[in-house]
């Protein structure tokens, strides 16, 4: 199969169907531009479920450097990958007795129990992909949850595969049941492949924490088991296509040749590489992950003053090896909007 190269959907706000559009000049910004001036002297906490993970990577850096510009200290704890990991964070974090805690990148269910030592101690929670309700007041006494519709990226994914391949593709798709909103993105491309025609060959559930190990012996034992039929590689994080790669290539399959990968979100450093490169993957659609930083630290900031979550939602972007091109050597998807200056005018108000 040859790869066609659809035009990437990248660096404006101007929003058609969910997605960015090109800009030739910085547009306006769409987020907030009223809000409580920073609360002073604060110390947050970011409770990170795996840093190894390039989205929960990108919107920790976007944190820091927001309380950077508000005037907050910022402490991580690494969850490393496990539930284990971020049970243990989030009792530290209540031991270090901050003024705010942003949950960064796993589920507030499956953490429901050491998040309600949270609540008890009235420290106020923010977070980012917590579940699937997206925005102000989430379960679990979180203030707001900062993420894009995690639905419509599914379907943009998923409706790039079928435009790059037809109504004959045969998609496997990967997710992490450990997650609630990981199984609803997998099942939104699953709905949105077979509407369309498509085949879904297979609903792979591997955790994302153990991509490294075991996407190498998946790859080859789904190669082996549907063979041509195999067109297409949908996972809901672009973590499994960092280890797809080197089985296709010791399978003999060329990045043209062997199944086209595209990820639901979140798009990480090492995804826009390898799409760059056009290294086996295809497309990503990519959040703005620094500019979610931001205003995860704006809705602590309301959160921490007894003031209004903003309500504000974030558009994605397709992420093409086209739409790359005219990226120059960036490998993030940092919109051209003024989002830095609208919020810095907020705080210092």
């Amino acid at each position: 199969m040859k790869r066609r190269t659809i035009l990437s959907t990248m660096l404006a706000t101007t929003v058609v169907a969910g997605l960015t559009l090109p800009a030739t000049a910085q547009e306006a910004f769409d987020g907030p531009t009223e809000g409580p001036a920073g609360a002073d002297g604060k110390t947050i906490v970011v409770l990170a479920g795996d840093l190894k993970n390039g989205g929960i990577l990108g919107v920790t850096e976007g944190v820091e450097e927001a309380a950077g510009t508000i005037g907050w200290e910022v402490r991580v704890l690494d969850g490393a990958g496990s539930v284990q990991g971020r049970t243990a964070a989030i009792g530290q974090a209540v031991a270090l007795q901050p003024d705010g805690i942003v949950i960064n990148g796993f589920d507030a269910v499956e953490q429901q129990a050491a998040l309600e030592a949270v609540v008890a101690a009235e420290i106020p929670m923010v977070a980012w992909h917590s579940g699937p309700v997206i925005g102000c007041d989430a379960p679990g006494g979180i203030f707001a949850n900062v993420s894009t519709d995690a639905m419509r990226v599914s379907e943009v994914a998923a409706e790039w595969a079928i435009d790059e391949g037809g109504e004959d593709i045969g998609v496997v798709i990967f997710t992490d049941s450990t997650y609630q909103i990981a199984i609803d993105k997998a099942d939104r491309i699953k709905e949105t492949i077979e509407a369309a025609g498509g085949t879904v060959l297979e609903y792979v559930d591997t955790p994302i924490a153990d991509t490294s190990s075991r996407m190498g012996p998946l790859t080859t034992s789904l190669l082996q088991k549907y063979g041509d039929q195999w067109t297409h590689a949908l996972a809901i994080n672009d973590l499994y296509f960092d280890f797809m790669g080197p089985a296709l290539a010791a399978a003999g399959f060329s990045p043209e040749d062997g199944p086209q990968a595209g990820s639901a979100g979140d798009g990480s450093e090492a995804a826009f590489q390898r799409i760059r490169a056009e290294q086996y993957q295809a497309i990503t659609v990519a959040e703005p992950l620094n500019l979610q930083g931001w205003q995860l630290v704006d809705e602590l900031n309301r959160a921490i003053q007894g003031e209004a979550c903003s309500g504000y939602v974030t558009s994605p972007a397709l992420v093409t090896t086209e739409g790359l091109a005219k990226l120059g050597e960036s490998n993030a998807f940092d919109p051209d909007v003024p989002y830095r200056e609208a919020y810095t005018a907020i705080w210092q108000q």
